[in-house]
């Protein structure tokens, strides 16, 4: 069974077959040689896939950053981030770390972040003399920062994969990495834009400016101050921090900024639905997915085979993380994580690795895998809308990318990274 739920698989997916109707084609080929699973039980683990409170919580936080967005806070938040880091050698370079950084805090993607605010901060620099395909790529590399610092989408879905690592124990895992990562970017921002000569901001920026602008995007930067407390600080769960942060968002669209129309909401709730419900059947089809890797025990096959492999947890880290790589290379992020969280979270606790740690690792590495060709989504969308030749921004990510492995392998030999926060916070961790 598990052979052949591999082999349809991978070859459905070389195919060219779209993700889900590949696990779904694989799924049933695997219930058809068991010849002990009902095919009734096929429909039944898909909506038990999406009857999931927990998962509720993917559409509010996609809504609640299309809101943003369309409420204009986005606009008001670049302008905060450049009044106060424009003047810094790669000014707006840093802006465009720091505003996905922000943005992380919000929509928990990175495909919408490199679609959405960082696409605006991209042009700006290349108006501001930067190289088009440095610009692009910065903005392709700070954007994994949008699945690292919560709320993350990608961590909600290895939640639930895994059935048995706290959604808000892993948020609060994320906060460190993510703000590792954007700041080791923003250190490698500042080395090549003076190496390169590339311009900053020579205007003068008043500090009655710099408070005007702190003043006008403050409706934005509360936003992931409101997740964080709720989510993080244990008063709600991620799905009510989803449903107050649309509610959030539709206070100050219509009443603060006053952007946002009946009409442009009507435009809003369209475009978060057909997002959603794409997602929703990735996350559908890989519930179905996981349940038959497990019921056909190739987690704990993995588990047992690795141990073989070696008995040092930080070696089997290194070994998982490459697994997460090099899937992230071929295979969507839902799916991605939905295929590997039963069978990594297996090898972590049978090495006695800590949850959180491999959860994180998992997600980094994801993150890595989409800047990673052959699929690289984040390259691809970049170089669409920024109409750049893919060969030559994947060079120029490549320094970029190199800081995230780094980072990478430091949450790997440091395990406090991961594990101090949740710790403090009551979720367990050492």
């Amino acid at each position: 069974m598990a052979t052949v739920l591999i082999v349809v698989f991978f070859i459905s997916l070389f195919l060219g077959l779209p993700v889900f109707l590949t696990m779904c084609i694989a799924v049933i080929f695997a219930f058809v040689e068991s010849g002990g699973i009902a095919l009734t039980m096929l429909p039944q683990q898909i909506f038990a896939g999406i009857n999931s409170f927990p998962v509720m919580a993917i559409p509010l936080f996609i809504m609640a950053s299309d809101l943003m967005t369309e409420g204009k806070l986005t606009d008001m938040l670049i302008t905060f981030c450049n009044d106060y880091l424009g003047r810094i050698t790669g000014g707006l370079g840093h802006v465009n770390v720091a505003l996905s950084m922000i943005f992380g805090g919000i929509s928990g993607s990175a495909v919408a972040d490199a679609a959405g605010p960082s696409k605006i901060v991209m042009f700006m620099m290349r108006g501001a003399g930067y190289d088009r395909y440095y610009s692009g790529a910065i903005t392709a590399a700070s954007s994994v920062i949008g699945i690292i610092i919560p709320p993350s989408i990608p961590m909600v879905i290895y939640s639930l994969s895994d059935g048995k690592t706290s959604t808000m124990g892993l948020f609060a895992a994320g906060y460190i990495p993510g703000i590792l990562v954007g700041l080791s970017l923003m250190v490698l921002n500042g080395l090549m834009s003076k190496r390169h000569g590339y311009r900053y901001s020579t205007e003068k920026i008043s500090w009655k400016q710099k408070l005007s602008s702190l003043w006008h995007a403050m409706p934005g930067l509360i936003m992931p101050i409101i997740i964080i407390v709720c989510t993080v600080g244990g008063v709600t769960t991620p799905t009510e921090a989803g449903a107050i942060a649309v509610a959030y968002a539709l206070v100050v669209g219509f009443v603060i900024t006053r952007k946002l129309t009946f009409r442009r909401l009507a435009k809003v709730m369209i475009q978060s639905a057909i997002v959603s419900s794409s997602v929703m059947m990735i996350v559908a089809m890989g519930y179905l997915f996981s349940w038959v890797l497990t019921y056909a025990r190739i987690p704990q096959q993995a588990a047992a085979f690795v141990g073989t492999l070696t008995d040092n947890p930080t070696i089997m880290l290194f070994l998982i993380s490459i697994l997460v790589i090099v899937t992230g290379m071929f295979v969507d992020t839902i799916p991605a994580i939905m295929i590997l969280a039963p069978i990594v979270s297996s090898i972590g606790a049978s090495y006695g690795i800590n949850p959180f740690q491999t959860g994180v690792v998992v997600v980094v590495g994801i993150g890595i895998g989409m800047l990673t060709p052959p699929v690289a989504p984040l390259l691809f969308i970049t170089s669409t809308i920024g109409r750049l030749r893919l060969e030559k921004l994947i060079v120029a990510s490549l320094p970029f990318m190199l800081v995230e492995l780094t980072v990478l392998i430091l949450l790997i030999l440091i395990p406090p990274l991961t594990t101090w926060l949740p710790a403090v916070l009551g979720y367990g961790g050492f």
